[in-house]
């Protein structure tokens, strides 16, 4: 396939973006599972943002592809619901390039089951959507993936 000069000048742009590592200001830390060193991750909001300023608003689209309600467990001492999902969803450029990836959401001890599978299935989508948008580069959130790199910025 041959480019045009136009084309290939627009390509090394947005690569020379995607190069780039995301910024303190777009980095959250929380505690680890069991109370295990901090995580380091982006806001699902503010991925987006940054998708939204790299590619264009209508640069890229996102789409689920699959859906699943891993389980839903009642537990009859605490009247609680324990809930997963899964989802996998594609984002798409313009131009046909995409990615998928997949997301996990799950709640516990949750008083109602119809809330629970609704934040869990958002979570779930969200959390796609950002592993699927890393894909493209370091500054849609794949700088996180080096650990020396996530262990630094979050000293700024």
């Amino acid at each position: 396939m041959d480019l045009t000069e136009d084309t290939a000048k627009k390509i090394a742009t947005l690569q020379a973006k995607l190069d780039r590592k995301l910024g303190p200001e777009y980095i959250s830390t929380r505690p680890g599972p069991g109370g295990g060193p901090k995580l380091t991750y982006a806001e699902g909001w503010k991925i987006i943002n940054l998708a939204n300023e790299v590619f264009g608003f209508n640069g890229w689209s996102s789409s689920v592809v699959n859906l699943t309600t891993d389980y839903v467990d009642f537990n009859e001492e605490s009247k609680r619901y324990n809930v997963g999902v899964t989802a996998v969803v594609r984002v798409t450029l313009r131009d046909g390039v995409y990615h998928e990836d997949v997301g996990y959401g799950n709640l516990e001890n949750s008083k109602t089951k119809g809330p629970a599978l609704d934040k869990c299935k958002k979570e779930a989508v969200t959390d796609a959507v950002k592993r699927a948008l890393r894909n493209f580069g370091n500054l849609l959130g794949n700088c996180l993936y080096d650990k020396q790199y996530a262990q630094e910025v979050v000293k700024i």
